[in-house]
């Protein structure tokens, strides 16, 4: 007897196909770093032309992955939300290994070494700063990563002591622990990771650099966070 088809493999399938293309693979990862962006940027960033980037996005967008606004004639997307995020980043995670390449220019070396050292991953610190930081709060009892990422009561109080709101978001979870594609470790996530990372570039402890998603701790950033949580200036450098 055969059985029947499950109802949602079609729609995975779509999926799949969908995300499978390598320019629309492409925007998806540009769009991680939790910004808007135009279809021309998204364009010369995949370098492909406007017209191949507009029938891109079109498709992105019916199928939810992204959301749209306009502001006169510019037409901007990003990311629908952390969950679609989710799903890039650890879909990056599983292939990243495989797929990295040797850089061919100095530029491009820099580039990489940058996103190595931190990062933002659509809303939260990534690479060695993120990991630098989940460990910190690991390490001082604010996190536990034994039962999955939960912040412990102490936790919920050293974000409220420091001025950071946890403010709810719908069903996200408070923490989450998301895989680190180059760290090959999970970094924090969730509430309480894109509240750090906001209160971070808003303080001005990070700042983005170039037009990536790199971000760089301020001589401020490396004092405050040795005060707070005791991380040395050389594991953010």
């Amino acid at each position: 007897m055969t059985r029947p088809k499950d109802p949602t493999a079609p729609g995975l399938a779509a999926l799949a196909g969908l995300i499978a293309d390598e320019t629309r693979a492409a925007f998806l990862l540009a769009l991680l770093d939790g910004r808007a962006w135009t279809a021309g940027e998204l364009a010369r960033s995949a370098g492909v032309a406007p017209s191949t980037a507009s029938e891109h996005l079109g498709k992105l967008v019916a199928r939810g992955l992204l959301t749209e606004e306009r502001q006169g004639r510019h037409r901007y997307v990003r990311l629908a939300g952390s969950r679609v995020a989710q799903l890039v980043e650890e879909l990056a995670a599983q292939v990243a290994p495989a797929t990295a390449a040797r850089p061919r220019t100095l530029r491009a070396a820099g580039a990489g070494s940058a996103m190595a050292r931190g990062r933002t991953c659509y809303d939260h610190l990534a690479g060695r700063l993120g990991i630098a930081v989940t460990d910190a709060l690991t390490g001082r009892g604010l996190l536990r990563q034994d039962t999955g990422f939960a912040l412990t009561d102490a936790g919920v109080r050293w974000f409220a002591d420091a001025g950071i709101g946890l403010e709810p978001a719908g069903r996200r979870p408070l923490a989450r622990a998301c895989l680190d594609w180059t760290e090959r470790r999970p970094h924090l996530a969730g509430i309480a990771g894109a509240a750090l990372c906001r209160h971070a570039l808003d303080a001005g402890w990070c700042v983005r650099i170039g037009s990536e998603r790199a971000v760089k701790v301020t001589d401020d950033g490396e004092r405050v966070l040795a005060e707070l949580l005791g991380i040395e200036a050389g594991a953010l450098r």
